[in-house]
This record gives structure tokens, C-alpha cells and sequence, in this order.
């Protein structure tokens, strides 16, 4: 039926009602629920009456509309409802991209995660005594393994606890060691991590008053030693994971520091920050210090991050001396700051692979040792299958991938880049083209007026992804 009016009136009632709408979709309520229907259908009218409110409906149009309400209606209903946090394809050569996730978790570790989500297990609970137990014994042994492979003799006056994060452990030692006292730290060390957090303000949490020593750029271990008072608690260092000072500067030797705190006896803390239980000169990084390092050279307490370069889940682990973590242990904080089963078991499965020598099944550590050649071979492949593009131009360069999350910040990576040119679209819009890409939205780098794919951090299975999206974006001109 054709009704030709210009009055907003008029068009307005030419929009059906809510309950009309809503029995046009009886069979999706019976599904969805009555709720989540009629809440998308309310914005489709909604919109609809916004859009006649400004002038850009006619008649006509208003009709073409309410024909295809129940279809608008649906796709509201499949928006509303599907999850807000989604897998992407990380494209960007950052291994450890903390806004995409950081590390992603091998096939052992999601597996092991799946046996013990799916039903009870023993958390805290002692199966031969038939008792209660403790969480983080589970994780406390593995690690007692492997610093016995890195330490020898010496890990036997060790442990470790769990915390949710690496910010959540430097609040915990802090409190645990600190509270009431002071804890020195070089002013080259006062860090700020990520989403303006701000080590001075965790410190002030934790009720240990910070006391600066040295300058931004120099700090002796005189500077140190002039600080302690009675009131001395700890003596903090901090690894400056996410920047670089080059240039006139100077850092006393954790040797050093570790001396002094003997000397005087005060706990030497430790925030490594990302935290390597590997040796990261296998893929040609130098100067950064691992946990066993720290460790070694007789630090009391290292804290650092679970899902940076250990690879594994979100998680802030504490290394250390038993009679120390022990204090930890008791603290109220520690409650309040513990992880659940799924971390637990996702850290359990990373460490196994660790204990058992298999880098390869830890992604973040596989990804970092792939070589250039390798990346160059998946990259031509792209390229290749793609040639039948006529509006995208495809070329590979030189190009580094970097390990992200706040570590090595000044080591890259050799890598090779797919260099992507639309005819008809920016740098830009070709990039939002790739993030809309379907079932996987696909996040590159923009640069210099080119997107840029480095397949490094790209799952190979995710090549053919990327392929498809590439011919859609290109078949649809």
C-alpha cells in the first residue's frame, strides 16, 4: 500500500506498536526471552522515530522500514547479545600486546584449564591426609622444580605464593615487609606501568613511606646506605621494563644492593616486572635480568608478572626466601588478593612445559623464537594466494616485531611484513575494514600511510583468515 503524507504525525503512526512487533517475533521470544526482544525492539522503533524526528524519512521510506522491522529487530537482538570480549587476530608483531591480552595459552594449559572448570577439584584440600589444604601448594612445588634445574642447591630456601597480579604482589610485599616504615628506592626507579599506575601510589597503599634516593639518572649505592634510618624497611628496586635510560647514568649492581641489605638486615625487594624463567639470550636479547638471575645474586623477594614473558595467565608471582614468603602468606591482603582454580591450573601446565623443556608449548615463547625466514615463507604464501586481488597491492618488507607487555623495551625482532594498499581506501579505512572482518576482526599496524600484518604474532592456521578477509575487503571495492 502506497501512502504518500509529509506530516511527522502522520509518519509516526505508520510505525507499528511495540506489541505488534513483538508478535511478528513470537517464535525468536520463545528463544531469547521477552526481555532481551523487547528491549531490541524498542531501540529499532526508537531509532526509527529519531530518524523521522529529523527529517530524513518519507513516507516511503518508513514503509521499506516497518517491511523489514522483524529482520531489524533480529539483527539488534544478535548484536545485543553477543559478547563484548572477543578473540581477535593480533597482526601487529607485538608478542605481548597487552591491550590485545598478552600471552595467549597453549593447547596443554586450555585443556588442563577445561578438566578442572568442569568440576570440583582439590584447591584447598589434601587428598591423602583427607584435610583441608592450601591453594598454592599446587603452583609452590612446580617452582620449587624448576628453580632446582636453574639454581641448583641454593632453591631449596625458596618459595613462591600467587597474587592476581604484579601490581597486586608489590602492593603485598610491601604491606607484608613495609608497613608503618620506609622502603628506598632510586628516583631512576619511580615507574609508571600501565593505565596511570603509579608505583609511588601502590607504595602508598601499602603503608610504607617512600624514600627517594639519588637522581633520575644516577644512583650509588652510597645513596642507599645514607637513606637507612631506623624506620628502613626494605630496600626496593625496580626494573625499568617499559622505558630505557641511556646516556650519563648509573645503577649500583644488585650484588651491591643485596650486600648492603645483608649488612644492614633489611630484605632487598625486587619488582622484575615481566619476569623471564627462560634465558632470553636464546633469542638474542641481552642485558635483561631473569628471575633466576635476581634470585641468584641472593635477592630476598622477586615479584613479576605470570602472562608477560613466563607466558602463562594473568597472575603476580613472589619468589623468595621460605621464612619471608611465609609472612606473605599470613598477611589478610593475601586473601583478598588470591587467584581461583583456572589460574592455578593454567600456571600449572605453563610451568610442566617449562620443567619439561618445552618452549613450543608456550605460544608467547614459540612466537619469539620463530625466525625471520620462517615469518618470510608464510608471508610470500599470503601474497601469493592474494595475487588475483585488483584492488589491493601486496608487498613484503624488512621489518622488526618487538615483545611488548613492558619488557625489553629497547630488544626487536627480525621479522617480514605483508604491506597492504588499497586503490580505493586510506590506510585507515582499510585498516577498520580489517578489524570489522568476520568471524575474526584483524588488528595491524598503521604506518607511514600503509597497513602493515606481521604473521609473527599470527597463529599459522590464521593466514587463511586473513586471506579471506583480504578478498572480501577486496571484492567488495
Amino acid at each position: 500500500m502506497n501512502v504518500v503524507t509529509t506530516s511527522k504525525s502522520d509518519l509516526y503512526r505508520l510505525l507499528p506498536s511495540l506489541d505488534e512487533v513483538l508478535q511478528a517475533l513470537a517464535e525468536v521470544t520463545r528463544a531469547e526471552g521477552h526481555v532481551a526482544v523487547a528491549d531490541a525492539a524498542r531501540n529499532v522503533l526508537a531509532r526509527l522515530r529519531t530518524e523521522i524526528s529529523s527529517g530524513h524519512l518519507d513516507s516511503k521510506s518508513v514503509e521499506v522500514a516497518v517491511q523489514g522491522i522483524v529482520q531489524a529487530v533480529e539483527r539488534e537482538l544478535r548484536q545485543a547479545l553477543q559478547p563484548s570480549l572477543r578473540s581477535v587476530i593480533n597482526a601487529t608483531g607485538v608478542i605481548l600486546h597487552t591491550n590485545l591480552g598478552r600471552a595467549p595459552l597453549g593447547e596443554a594449559t586450555l585443556q588442563r584449564i577445561q578438566e578442572i572448570a568442569a568440576g570440583y577439584s582439590n584447591l584447598e584440600f589434601d587428598i591423602e591426609g583427607g584435610e583441608r589444604g592450601k591453594r598454592d601448594s599446587h603452583t609452590d612445588k612446580l617452582f620449587a622444580k624448576l628453580f632446582a634445574q636453574q639454581l641448583g642447591a641454593s632453591a631449596g630456601g625458596l618459595s613462591t605464593v600467587v597474587v592476581n597480579n604484579n601490581a597486586a604482589a608489590v602492593l603485598l610485599v610491601l604491606n607484608t615487609l613495609g608497613e608503618g616504615g620506609e622502603a628506598v628506592v632510586s628516583r631512576g626507579e619511580l615507574v609508571e606501568i600501565g593505565g596511570s599506575f603509579r608505583i609511588p601510589d601502590v607504595m602508598a597503599k601499602a603503608g610504607a613511606a617512600l624514600r627517594e634516593v639519588g637522581t633520575t639518572n644516577r644512583t650509588r649505592i652510597a645513596d642507599y646506605e645514607r637513606a637507612i634510618t631506623e624506620k628502613t624497611r626494605v630496600l626496593l628496586r625496580v626494573h625499568r621494563s617499559n622505558f630505557a635510560m641511556v646516556g650519563f647514568t648509573e645503577q649500583p649492581a644488585l650484588t651491591e644492593l643485596v650486600a648492603l641489605g645483608r649488612k644492614h638486615k633489611i630484605p632487598v625487594v625486587e619488582d622484575l616486572g615481566s619476569g623471564a624463567l627462560f634465558d632470553l639470550r636464546s633469542i638474542g636479547v641481552s642485558g635483561e635480568p631473569g628471575v633466576a638471575d635476581s634470585l641468584r645474586a641472593g635477592v630476598d623477594i622477586v615479584t613479576y608478572s605470570g602472562d608477560k614473558l613466563l607466558g602463562g595467565p594473568q597472575a603476580g608471582i613472589l619468589s623468595g626466601r621460605k621464612e619471608l614468603i611465609a609472612r606473605l602468606r599470613q598477611n589478610p591482603l593475601f586473601r583478598a588478593l588470591r587467584v581461583d582454580k583456572l589460574t592455578y591450573a593454567a600456571l600449572e601446565a605453563t610451568l610442566l612445559a617449562y620443567i619439561r623443556n618445552d618452549s613450543s608449548a608456550i605460544p608467547a615463547l614459540r612466537m619469539m623464537h620463530l625466525s625471520a625466514d620462517a615469518i618470510r615463507e608464510r608471508a610470500a604464501a599470503v601474497q601469493k594466494t592474494l595475487s588475483s586481488a585488483s584492488s589491493l597491492k601486496i608487498e613484503i618488507i624488512a621489518g622488526e616485531s618487538v615483545i611488548g607487555g613492558g619488557a625489553a623495551p629497547q630488544a626487536t625482532l627480525p621479522t617480514w611484513l605483508l604491506v597492504l594498499d588499497a586503490q580505493k581506501l586510506s590506510a585507515d579505512a582499510l585498516a577498520e575494514r580489517l578489524r570489522a572482518a568476520q568471524p575474526l576482526p584483524i588488528i595491524g599496524r598503521v604506518e607511514e600511510g600503509r597497513v602493515l600484518l606481521d604473521l609473527r604474532t599470527v597463529f599459522p592456521e590464521q593466514d587463511a583468515v586473513i586471506v579471506k578477509a583480504l578478498l572480501q575487503i577486496d571484492s567488495a571495492k
